[in-house]
């Protein structure tokens, strides 16, 4: 869990008062009179925007920097908005940005010492309540979800990377398509390092024009999807023009979880659903585990699941995102020693307080949750989705059988703020 403490600072500023709704606009250094300024005092609270999570950079001339990552959080309504930050310090740095639940938004954005860059990303933020007139209607909410960053009142930002810097932020509201994701561990946002799941990845391959809304939340089935009003919540914000993306299976298969017959009848009708509020059902099979035969091919785990989802896409002409297929090539393209790295295998003493090796051949860390992530965007542009437009020019299309190497591969790790063993964090 991520833990909000207040940060202990010399010489306390006032907060930085926040104006709702409405934009935002932060800067490091002087007073400027476009932007509210940032001091080593701009501490957020229930009240007041600023740095949060018990993180404060220091301040030079007109920019925030620091050798360790740093967050700031806006008191916002719910809704979608886009970010503008300009980065850049007087030194060199590679900044990372991610929003909420590390969701990735910026990746490694370098910059000259001196040096300014402005980048934009947009960013959707939900409230657990569900306003459809029922009074105290809200998402039921797993344990581990109540101090989790996707489910607060706040956009968080995280600056992170090689002495990551910032110069301004802008917060302002935006009407624009949503493309929400429901699903479970495979795609949640993992606020946990070294957890990671694709749907927390898709946002780096979009520009802005359309946002990524990922309600998938670990343990879940479709039909636990149903009661635990996570549909609710989806279907009371969804408008013509938004989309929703479907990947259930790993929970779903269990012994009394949910019957095919179940999961194909659920499948139909969210896919009906979703058409008769104007939005674009795009049903996505659930990607293999790491279950390699003597051959090095990759064997089914999940039953006759995926083969459902893809007869509910044909049998409803749906589009279809076959990431199965797409997995089991990317694996076998791996092979079962570098799979082992796309995913949550760990020897005991790699994190603070895990005493025990982990070996997980179904969760990922973030290189196999990128890589699944781009896996998808793949499948975006193969079914042809009017998405494409939006996709990230310095992305080219990826090739399932050729995945990025491994060993070239990185992201700086969120800290982690959880004072338990991280490989014990419940997936289920």
């Amino acid at each position: 869990m991520q833990t909000r403490m207040v940060a202990a600072v010399a010489v306390l500023m006032p907060a930085i008062a926040f104006a709702q709704p409405g934009t935002v606009r932060l800067a490091c250094g002087p007073a400027n009179r476009m932007f509210a300024t940032l001091s080593q005092g701009s501490i957020a609270s229930d009240t007041a925007n600023g740095f949060d999570l018990g993180t404060v950079p220091a301040f030079t001339g007109k920019a925030c920097t620091s050798d360790q990552p740093f967050f700031i959080s806006a008191n916002l309504p719910e809704g979608t908005y886009r970010v503008t930050v300009t980065l850049g310090g007087p030194q060199a740095s590679v900044t990372t940005v991610r929003a909420e639940s590390r969701r990735l938004m910026l990746e490694k954005i370098p910059i000259p010492a001196g040096g300014a860059e402005t980048r934009m990303f947009d960013v959707n933020i939900r409230y657990p309540e569900i306003a459809d007139g029922v009074p105290g209607h809200v998402v039921k909410r797993k344990p581990r979800e109540f101090d989790n960053l996707d489910w607060d009142h706040r956009l968080t930002l995280e600056f992170n990377g090689e002495r990551p810097s910032l110069r301004s932020v802008t917060i302002e509201p935006v009407t624009e398509p949503v493309v929400y994701l429901a699903g479970d561990s495979t795609v949640v946002d993992q606020d946990t390092e070294p957890w990671a799941a694709w749907g927390q990845m898709l946002p780096r391959f979009f520009m802005p024009g359309v946002v990524i809304a990922n309600h998938a939340e670990s343990g879940e089935t479709i039909k636990s999807f149903v009661g635990e009003q996570r549909f609710a919540k989806i279907f009371s914000v969804i408008r013509p023009g938004d989309y929703l993306f479907l990947q259930f299976n790993h929970n779903d298969q269990k012994p009394g979880a949910v019957s095919l017959e179940d999961y194909n009848r659920l499948l139909r009708e969210y896919v009906a659903k979703a058409r008769a509020a104007g939005a674009t059902p795009v049903l996505v099979t659930a990607m293999n585990r790491r279950t390699f035969d003597d051959a090095g091919k990759i064997t089914n785990s999940l039953g006759g699941y995926p083969d459902a989802v893809r007869a509910a896409a044909a049998e409803t002409r749906t589009a279809l995102i076959d990431l199965n297929a797409m997995s089991k090539t990317l694996f076998e393209a791996m092979g079962p020693e570098v799979s082992r790295k796309a995913f949550m295998h760990y020897a005991a003493n790699t994190f603070p307080n895990q005493t025990a090796a982990i070996d997980d051949d179904t969760h990922f860390n973030s290189y196999g949750a990128y890589e699944l992530a781009r896996c998808v965007v793949h499948g975006i542009r193969a079914a042809k989705l009017p998405l494409v437009k939006f996709l990230a020019a310095d992305v080219p299309d990826f090739d399932p059988a050729k995945p990025d190497p491994q060993a070239t591969f990185s992201l700086p790790m969120t800290p982690i703020r959880i004072k338990t063993d991280v490989t014990k964090v419940p997936q289920t």
